[in-house]
């Protein structure tokens, strides 16, 4: 798939039209998605429409940003006016939303042909998009596999060239698990510096939208078009954004990368494990000086995580009572009504989480869990915080495994919450995180190197990134799809 860059350069030499290149992107859709399964609905007229007024703006020689023509699909929990938006949920099979997210209305400005909306695990709810109350998305690279969760759809999307990138959602891992198994670019920022208003919520205090992208330039420049303060989101960032572009550097003089010493050990995937050190050993060659660091509670991100999100679930899915929007199954009274709708309406996974988070806010237990694991996530972000006194940059592997085969872990939640073991900590402590591709197994499956950065300090992890990406051919590869 062309990057950005080169296809806004097409555009604006006029070697090809908005509308040539969102048919294209329409026709590899038709072409793969049936085995891939990526997109829940794909929105090929709203697309063309929008390329057809890109068009119309070059055609009178006015002047276009990068983004203007470029197909994108979008993760189905983000807002769309006049578009369905399900969040991979039966309850919410008939919301179409009356009004935009801040971030779909961002790219919308710039010209940026949304071609459809992408499958979800529920509510964003897993770590293999078998939780989507509609379709189980598959890995391009292997069809028997999964694509990691829960913004599955949107990294297989850009994975199989569907789409050129991609937005997804980041509570736990669920932008950099997917990217990592799918062997793309996936970015979780700073918590805060994009807006979430429009985006149905999940964790509230956890919940980030980032981009996946097949390179390092596409995913700034996707950011760069999202990221900034919103009036409409109380946790939004008041910060000047920069030009992410400009911290594309070929060389790592003069950063320091830490290596956190508890994500090497029980649980991870020889494989992964070598490549991942191999690729940290790269990027000494390439200036970087590397040392280890230790994070002694990184591993204690997993329970505090697993108590504070489904608590947060329970408070904002009390939402879903089937009076305001969403199915209604009908009953004679109105507690009856709730109960037939939502036993109806939520899948497994999600009663799951919503019966964990109301025990552990009960009266009684709300000491005993919440509280302490909220304890728990202000001793991991001490223990990143004093990393980050001594480097630039955290690295680690972003999934303890490679993408494993549909159907292995349903049976098993806490093996499927293992997935999330090394992302987890980076959303507890509000930490921009990214996973680039550094190299496959040997069944041909991709592998992702993690990259954390302080607070606000994205640019950091694009120069780590970009300098590593440049350096190796691991982002060229494509899988074997037809």
């Amino acid at each position: 798939m062309t990057s950005i860059r080169e296809l806004h350069q097409q555009l604006v030499n006029k070697e090809r039209s908005a509308v040539e290149i969102t048919t294209e992107a329409l026709e590899r859709i038709n072409a793969v998605d049936e085995q891939v399964k990526s997109f829940l609905q794909v929105t090929a007229d709203h697309a063309l429409e929008t390329a057809k007024k890109v068009d119309a703006k070059i055609a009178k020689n006015e002047e276009i940003g990068l983004l203007a023509g470029i197909p994108i699909g979008i993760k189905d929990n983000m807002c769309t006016t006049g578009i369905k938006t399900t969040c991979g949920s039966q309850i919410l099979a008939n919301f179409v939303p009356p009004y935009e997210s801040t971030v779909t209305q961002k790219l919308k400005d710039a010209g940026a042909v949304m071609v459809g909306k992408t499958n979800l695990d529920e509510f964003a709810m897993g770590s293999s998009t078998e939780n989507s109350g509609y379709q189980v998305t598959a890995n391009p690279w292997d069809l028997s596999r999964v694509p990691g969760g829960s913004s599955g759809g949107s990294a297989a999307a850009v994975a199989a060239s569907e789409c050129v990138v991609s937005l997804g959602s980041d509570t736990g891992g669920s932008i950099r698990q997917p990217a990592s198994l799918c062997g793309v670019v996936g970015l979780k920022p700073t918590y805060g510096l994009v807006s979430r208003y429009g985006l149905v919520a999940y964790a509230s205090s956890l919940d980030q939208i980032g981009p996946f992208a097949r390179n390092v330039e596409d995913a700034a420049i996707l950011l760069g078009a999202i990221a900034g303060y919103d009036a409409k989101d109380s946790t939004s960032i008041n910060t000047p954004i920069p030009d992410y572009t400009q911290f594309l550097k070929p060389s790592l003089e003069g950063l320091t990368v830490g290596v956190i010493d508890e994500t090497f050990g029980e649980g991870l995937d020889p494989v992964v494990a070598k490549t991942v050190q191999d690729a940290i050993a790269h990027l000494k060659t390439l200036g970087a000086k590397v040392v280890n660091i230790s994070c002694p509670r990184f591993r204690y991100g997993l329970p505090a995580y697993y108590i504070i999100a489904p608590s947060e679930a329970s408070s904002n899915l009390a939402r879903y009572d089937a009076v305001k929007y969403g199915i209604r199954e009908d009953a004679d009274t109105l507690i009856d009504m709730y109960t037939k709708t939502r036993a109806k309406g939520f899948g497994n996974e999600v009663k799951r989480r919503i019966m964990i988070g109301t025990y552990t806010l009960s009266a009684g237990y709300y000491d005993a869990y919440y509280l302490k694991a909220q304890k728990v996530r202000t001793l991991i972000k001490q223990d990143f915080d004093a990393g980050f006194e001594k480097v630039d940059v955290l690295v680690c592997p972003t999934s303890p495994t490679t993408a494993f085969k549909a159907g292995e872990k349903t049976s098993d939640p806490l093996s499927m919450y293992l997935s999330d073991l090394m992302t987890i900590p980076v959303n507890l402590a509000g930490l921009p995180g990214m996973s680039i591709p550094c190299g496959f197994d040997e069944q041909n499956l991709p592998i992702g190197l993690q990259l954390i950065g302080n607070v606000l300090e994205e640019g950091n992890l694009f120069q780590v990134a970009y300098a590593y990406e440049q350096s190796t051919d691991w982002h060229n590869q494509v899988p074997p799809l037809k």
